[in-house]
C-alpha cells in the first residue's frame, strides 16, 4: 500500500497548531496517512500543544525537533523523516488545507505519475483586511498562487509551485541523496527572504522531473500583520537580489569598485523608473520599488562576493 505523510515545519506558532492539525485530520485520502510536525526549536509552548494533540483521535501525529535554526534544516529534516514513505506533502504552519487537498496530491503522484505536485494558495487577510495598495501582482510575493482552473504540467519557472503547498514522490530523494533544500537559502526565525523552494524547483526542472499543478489542491495562507507593509516587500526583494548575486551570478571581468558597470546601470535605471512613478502618481509604484530594491541587492551581493 502507498504510504503518505503530511508534514509541517513550525516555529513559534503554537496558537495555530490546533486548527491546522484538526483540518489535516479531517482530510479524506485514499490511503491512511500520518502527520509529521517538525518543531524548529520554538521558544513558546509548541511542544506542549503538540503533545496534547498527539493524544487526540485521528491520523497519528509524530513530533520531532530540529535544533538547527531555519526553514531549510526543518524542511530537510522532514525529508529525512519521510524518506521511507512514498509521498511527502508539505503544508506551512500558517495555512489551512481545503477539502480535497490530500486527495489531489495523492492522485497526481499515484495516478498521473507526477514526481512533484503543487496547488493553489489563497491569501487570508483577516482580521485587518487587504491594504488598498496591495494589488495581485504584489500579493504573489505573500505566497498567493493561482495558475487557473486547468491541470498543468510545469516545464519552466513561469508557472512555479511553492513548498507551502507541495508534495513529492519520495523515490526522487532516495535516488539522489544530494538533492535537498539548499542551506545557502536558509531563512531563520522572523527573517525574510529565503527562496529555498524556488531553488528546489529549478533543480527539479533541470533534471526534467514531472511536475504537476493541481488547481484542486488548495490551502488558505494566513498573512502575518507585520508583512502587510511596503517595507516588507522592499526588504524581501533586496534579500532575493543579494542571495542570487552571491550564489548564482556569473563572474564578470570588468568592474568598478567591485561592481560590473552594467549592474550599476541597471540599478540606476530602476531607481529612475521608481522616481518617475513616484512623481507622476501612476500605479505600480510598490512593484517598481521592489525592482529597484532587487537591483540594489544584486549590486551588494556581487560586491560582497568579490571584495574582501
Amino acid at each position: 500500500m502507498t504510504t503518505l505523510v503530511v508534514a509541517f515545519c513550525t516555529f513559534k506558532r503554537a496558537d495555530r497548531l490546533d486548527p491546522l492539525v484538526a483540518a489535516l485530520r479531517a482530510q479524506s485520502c485514499p490511503v491512511p496517512f500520518d502527520i509529521l510536525a517538525v518543531n524548529n526549536n520554538s521558544p513558546d509552548d509548541t511542544l506542549a500543544v503538540l503533545a496534547r494533540l498527539q493524544a487526540q483521535p485521528g491520523a497519528p501525529l509524530r513530533v520531532v525537533t530540529e535544533k538547527a535554526p531555519g526553514i531549510v534544516p526543518a524542511r530537510n529534516r522532514a525529508l529525512l523523516e519521510a524518506l521511507d514513505h512514498d509521498i511527502l506533502v508539505f503544508i506551512d504552519d500558517d495555512e489551512l488545507p481545503h477539502p480535497g487537498f490530500l486527495e489531489a496530491a495523492y492522485d497526481a503522484i499515484v495516478n498521473e505519475g507526477a514526481q512533484c505536485v503543487g496547488g493553489r494558495i489563497e491569501i487570508d487577510f483577516r482580521p485587518d483586511g487587504r491594504p488598498a495598495w496591495l494589488d495581485n501582482d504584489v500579493a504573489g510575493f505573500l505566497g498567493q498562487l493561482d495558475h487557473g482552473s486547468a491541470l498543468l504540467w510545469i516545464t519552466d519557472d513561469a508557472t512555479p509551485v511553492w513548498s507551502g503547498n507541495m508534495a513529492y514522490a519520495m523515490q526522487i530523494f532516495r535516488d539522489q541523496p544530494g538533492l535537498r533544500f539548499d542551506p545557502r537559502y536558509n531563512r531563520e526565525s522572523d527573517d525574510v527572504g529565503g527562496g529555498e523552494d524556488a531553488v528546489m524547483l529549478h533543480a527539479l526542472l533541470a533534471q526534467h522531473a514531472k511536475i504537476r499543478y493541481r488547481p484542486d489542491m488548495v490551502v488558505l495562507h494566513s498573512v502575518d500583520r507585520w508583512k502587510l507593509h511596503r517595507r516588507y516587500f522592499l526588504k524581501l526583494h533586496y534579500r532575493a537580489g543579494l542571495r542570487r548575486a552571491q550564489f548564482n551570478l556569473a563572474d564578470f571581468p570588468s568592474s568598478w569598485f567591485g561592481i560590473p558597470p552594467f549592474l550599476a546601470r541597471q540599478f540606476l535605471d530602476q531607481v529612475k523608473k521608481t522616481l518617475i512613478l513616484m512623481l507622476s502618481g501612476q500605479p505600480g509604484l510598490v512593484r517598481q520599488a521592489m525592482n529597484a530594491a532587487h537591483a540594489l541587492g544584486y549590486l551588494q551581493g556581487y560586491r560582497k562576493r568579490h571584495v574582501k
